[in-house]
């Protein structure tokens, strides 16, 4: 009989949920321009949605002449933060992730309190994801990007290091590569992946291994996404899809039960849309059968 079963943990965390709530009260609210510095989440279905009521997506700072800016839930450099506060023609409007932000401010304690001068800080993470590129500029001392063991291994500095996360790491992940840091120097970690991603993972994980194949749904650009793809993989069949479209008949042949989970910044429209197609083509095998 065929089967199609949900994660209990999958689609918008709290911070992405904040996020959007906040651009469509102010596109409805507020008069004049309404922008984004890049998406406000990395989903670029619901960018487009967002995008349609009238809310401009800008990719460069010196776009922005007026109006209102909201800023985007994995937050932007310091630096450019501060810039945009200053500006008496833009109204900042502060959309990051909470988990995200208390990150950064653990970043910046670490890296101006005299008691931990000299220390180096590790942040493990994507080298180029907008979160740790904003995270990287809060950092007054040392600062340093590891993304995997491999790099772990090769890393020859000395003196202390303070292990902050991406707050969509891999928590397994993250904790090889604090072991294999541990070997060679002296730690301290500062564990700040978010609660939400944590439980999506191990939902999906458990969800994969009691199904013949697993949909991860969400973004492509998604860090979080794009992770919880790699851990179903690991106990089954696993492809990462962005809309319906990218669903193939093929697929679903021989298969009796399907697990869906969602990134944590898919929106329940797209999961819908995918979880009845899925039905569909479930549906007509069976009826070849």
């Amino acid at each position: 009989m065929f089967k199609i079963k949900i994660a209990k943990n999958a689609g918008f965390c709290f911070g992405v949920k904040r996020a959007v709530d906040l651009v469509e009260t102010t596109a409805k609210k507020k008069s004049g321009t309404v922008c984004t510095l890049g998406p406000v989440i990395h989903n670029p279905q619901e960018v487009e949605r967002l995008a349609k009521q009238g809310i401009k997506i800008l990719s460069d700072p010196k776009e922005i002449k007026n109006g209102y800016l909201i800023l985007r839930t994995h937050g932007i450099p310091f630096e450019l933060r501060e810039k945009l506060e200053k500006n008496k023609l833009i109204n900042v409007i502060d959309a990051t992730c909470p988990f995200v932000k208390r990150a950064q401010n653990i970043v910046k304690v670490l890296s101006s309190n005299e008691k931990y001068k000299g220390a180096t800080i590790v942040l493990v993470g994507e080298r180029v994801h907008p979160e740790v590129v904003a995270l990287v500029s809060y950092c007054r001392g040392r600062c340093i990007i590891i993304e995997n063991t491999r790099e772990a291994k090769m890393f020859k500095g000395s003196g202390d290091l303070h292990i902050v996360s991406q707050t969509t790491q891999n928590p397994k992940s993250f904790a090889s590569i604090v072991n294999v840091l541990r070997e060679r120097h002296n730690l301290e970690v500062h564990n700040t992946i978010c609660e939400a991603t944590i439980n999506r993972q191990k939902s999906a994980e458990a969800l994969a291994k009691d199904v013949d194949l697993m949909i991860v749904i969400g973004g492509r650009n998604s860090g979080n996404t794009t992770r919880l793809a790699q851990i179903c993989s690991a106990k089954t069949r696993t492809y990462h899809v962005e809309t319906v479209t990218d669903l193939k008949d093929k697929w679903f042949k021989n298969v009796e039960s399907i697990g869906l989970t969602a990134g944590a910044s898919t929106p329940d429209w797209i999961r819908n849309e995918i979880e009845t197609m899925v039905k569909k083509i479930g549906l007509k095998n069976q009826k070849k059968i």
